[in-house]
């Protein structure tokens, strides 16, 4: 008998959810789920004429409400929402006498209350006025220690104490102090409970009619993923792609038959804590007194921004849009075409088509899947629902990522999208089928698909295929411009990448050559209208027959500028550039110039050295000359000798003199003559 009530029961509660809510009652319709972790939460109700609608939310979703809700009505408006505050507990404890730092313990409270009347009840009740209570460490018989409270209150009779801890109760005398307490923790535990609020709208308006109400809270964003279906034939041109969006309803409500649509894109979305009460920092100032003023400093006049004609103002607003589950757009079903699909060989299977596919509508900045059928899930369970699931053209290829594996390319699929509409970001579980049933091949990672776009899906590592990457470089000079003096030496700096790719005996492969792009340089071998530009690589088509070898190669070059004040240039370095054929023959002819009066200054310096040397001989051999006539008789024809001969040498060394002079002068002139040419140059 029992098992028969509970059966009547449950068939009971299940006919009342299948009727639809009552007049008045709002209901929820339509979930919208975002990849931007958001959810948009569409209710309906039916009302005539002024009516109040209620909406019981979570309290953690209020701020988030308080920023989205948005009302349509076709034949009225709002004219007005209500809830309940939340004050702030700062606020709460600005009007007490104590803060929320005394409900720490009975002891904190007390001490904040002091000169409070309080009543004791024990073996001997007090009634006083409060002193303070003093902590105290009290040590047991066995050693060890405990920390009581005394308290002292002051009575007719005088100051008397009592433990606290062996107080039977204490109250406060001024019911209005104890209703100050009690609404402290009443505060307090309302701020830590996570209860729920209810909003009260009222719709104005006339007659029967609709009254739609929606808004965005949080959610936990829903996730594609992909399932691709190759064919035996490697050559095949399509593939069989489904596709499912995993969900879970974290809206704190069951979702009872309602409209789902799922939105893939990348909205702002942001919080804030509008149900939070603010106050504004005003400055300080001093209290007035005679005899002292306190002026604002003039900023003039200020221009004021004037509205701009025809601005309108909250009453002329132009009427909200309609709710982007209302969008009226052109759609695209994925549906799975059985009669165009290709047929299965002997024992081969092919995917089961999906019944209820998504219809899927592509706007500016996303794209929207909208389930063709009402969805039922609780709070709290997920959900796995289709949102492709047809042919799409794929190709088999080979890619050789350098950054992923050097010696071996990833096998790939070049999957592209022939839909009307783009597919959100996801994992890929490939397939292929094969005469026992369908074989795993891996898994991949597919980012944003726009419609008429391709992507490579990889999903292992062709052993077969083997490849070697040499790269080399070389400088060499190809500019040269002189300013002010400086001489600027562009060089180009050339890297060749060779790639050298054997495809494995009896199979063919179509291998997709992925250079990284080289920040600063070039590509100049081949140009880059003969490749495929990624986002972050080059990549280069190659065919090879079974067992063939071939080669791919990448060039780039990059410039390197060095500047030099010439002056500081050697004369072989200088040599070295001048020699150079690639550069201006303007600064080949203004540095061999520089060169040749580098030379007449070189010519001088060694004039004027050869006579510094003569010099120094000279001087020399007199002192050797002196130092003789010091040991040989004065009457002697040595003696004589030594005399005439150092007499030829002074007249010599004052030749030498002059001539030194005028050679130091020379060289002067000469490398002035170069310091003003090359001052002089700007080529």
């Amino acid at each position: 008998m029992r098992v028969r009530v509970l059966g009547i029961a449950s068939l009971l509660i299940l006919c009342i959810a299948a009727f639809p809510a009552l007049a008045g009652e709002l209901a929820l319709k339509r979930v919208m789920l975002s990849t931007g972790g958001v959810a948009y939460l569409e209710y309906e109700a039916e009302v005539t004429g002024d009516q109040t609608l209620s909406l019981d939310v979570r309290l953690d979703q209020v701020d988030d409400i308080l920023k989205s809700i948005v009302v349509y009505d076709s034949k009225g408006g709002v004219g007005s929402a209500s809830l309940a505050g939340r004050e702030p507990l700062e606020q709460v404890f600005a009007d007490l006498p104590f803060s929320q730092a005394a409900l720490a313990s009975p002891a904190a409270l007390l001490n904040a209350l002091q000169g409070a009347e309080i009543r004791v009840g024990a073996s001997h009740p007090i009634d006083g006025k409060l002193i303070k209570v003093v902590a105290e460490t009290v040590r047991a018989t066995d050693g060890s220690t405990t920390t009581r409270n005394r308290v002292s209150v002051l009575t007719s009779d005088g100051i008397q104490q009592f433990i606290l801890e062996d107080a039977e109760n204490l109250r406060f005398a001024d019911p209005a102090l104890s209703a100050q307490v009690e609404k402290a923790l009443t505060a307090i535990a309302t701020h830590r409970a996570k209860d729920r609020r209810t909003i009260q709208l009222t719709a104005r308006g006339d007659g029967q009619r609709i009254v739609r109400v929606g808004y965005v809270v949080a959610a936990p964003l829903w996730k594609a993923s992909y399932r691709l279906t190759l064919a035996r034939d490697p050559n095949a041109a399509k593939a069989h792609l489904q596709g499912w969006a995993v969900l879970e309803n974290m809206t704190g409500e069951d979702w009872k038959g309602v409209e789902l649509t799922l939105l893939s894109g990348n909205p702002v979305s942001f919080r804030q804590a509008i149900y939070q009460a603010y106050y504004v920092d005003r400055p300080e100032v001093p209290v007035e007194v005679a005899g002292r003023i306190l002026p604002q400093t003039d900023t003039g006049n200020l221009n004021r921004e004037r509205p701009a004609p025809g601005a309108r103002g909250a009453a002329g607003a132009p009427a909200p849009a309609p709710p982007p589950a209302q969008a009226q757009q052109r759609s695209t079903t994925f549906a799975y075409d059985a009669v165009n699909a290709p047929s299965a060989g002997a024992g081969e299977q092919t995917p089961a088509p999906t019944v209820d596919t998504a219809e899927a509508q592509e706007s500016m900045t996303q794209v929207l899947f909208r389930l063709p059928a009402p969805l039922t899930l609780a709070s709290g369970q997920s959900a796995l629902v289709p949102i492709v699931d047809r042919d799409v053209p794929a190709k088999r290829v080979d890619l050789l990522q350098p950054a992923t594996n050097a010696l071996h390319p990833l096998a790939s699929v070049k999957l592209t999208n022939d839909s009307g509409n783009g597919l959100p970001p996801g994992v890929v579980t490939l397939y292929e089928q094969a005469s026992g049933g369908s074989a795993y091949l891996g898994d991949a990672r597919v980012g944003v698909l726009p419609a008429g776009e391709n992507r490579l899906l990889s999903y292992a590592v062709d052993d077969k295929t083997k490849s070697v990457r040499e790269p080399t470089t070389k400088s060499a000079l190809s500019k040269a411009s002189i300013s002010e003096g400086v001489l600027y030496l562009t060089y180009t700096e050339r890297q060749t990448i060779v790639f050298r790719l054997n495809a494995p005996p009896g199979e063919e492969r179509y291998v997709l050559v992925e250079q990284p792009m080289l920040a600063g340089w070039k590509l100049v071998e081949p140009g880059e209208k003969a490749v495929e530009t990624t986002a972050t690589a080059y990549r280069i088509a190659v065919d090879l027959k079974p067992g063939e070898a071939k080669t791919v190669t990448f060039v780039f070059e990059a410039p390197r500028i060095e500047s030099t004040r010439i002056a500081e240039y050697d004369d072989r370095s200088l040599a070295q550039v001048t020699a150079t054929r690639e550069i201006d023959p303007a600064v080949r002819s203004a540095l061999t110039e520089l060169a040749r009066l580098r030379r007449i200054v070189a010519e001088k310096k060694q004039a004027e050295a050869q006579i510094k040397t003569e010099i120094a001989q000279i001087t020399e051999d007199q002192a050797r000359i002196r130092a003789n006539l010091q040991t040989v008789d004065k009457d002697s024809a040595l003696h004589k000798r030594y005399i005439e001969k150092l007499a030829q040498e002074e007249t010599r060394l004052e030749t030498l003199q002059t001539d030194r002079a005028k050679a130091s002068d020379a060289t002067r002139a000469a490398q002035i003559a170069v310091d003003a040419y090359i001052a002089k140059l700007s080529i």
